[in-house]
């Protein structure tokens, strides 16, 4: 069976590239302009391809629950793009947007937003509410 596809936009060139799930830790590389695809860069997931990254990904997943029109969210997502680079290659960043991921944000009982919680080898080990500077997110991350 084919690993699920991911749309992944390119963060050089803009290009769309589709990149099979099970290949998330390869270190994708844009098809048009060669370069990394992830570059330390968060991921964003939904409810459609969040469970085949968990699945694919030996690298912990730090998910980061948020919502566009949250003020503490928006704050803090200059942070947590800083740890998305801090981290790459350690554990991958993901944003699910819980306004339009309601099955996600419903199955991991997310209450307030932002709330980051880390995902290792499929299992919660840690969880945090609230924004926090890019610092805090590496140490929870890291954990």
């Amino acid at each position: 069976m084919d690993s699920p596809k991911l749309h992944l936009a390119c963060p050089h060139c803009g290009a769309t590239n589709r990149l099979p799930a099970a290949r998330i830790d390869d270190a994708p590389v844009c098809g048009r302009c060669s370069q990394p695809l992830l570059a330390g860069q968060p991921l964003e997931l939904g409810d459609a391809d969040f469970d085949a990254v968990v699945q694919a990904s030996a690298q912990p997943l730090l998910v980061d629950f948020w919502a566009p029109w949250c003020g503490p969210c928006n704050a803090m997502a200059p942070a947590f793009k800083q740890a998305a680079k801090a981290l790459q290659g350690q554990v991958l960043l993901v944003k699910v947007n819980s306004d339009d991921n309601p099955q996600l944000s419903a199955r991991f009982g997310i209450r307030s937003i932002p709330t980051l919680v880390r995902i290792e080898q499929g299992r919660e080990t840690a969880r945090q509410s609230g924004a926090l500077p890019a610092q805090a997110i590496v140490a929870l991350a890291t954990r």
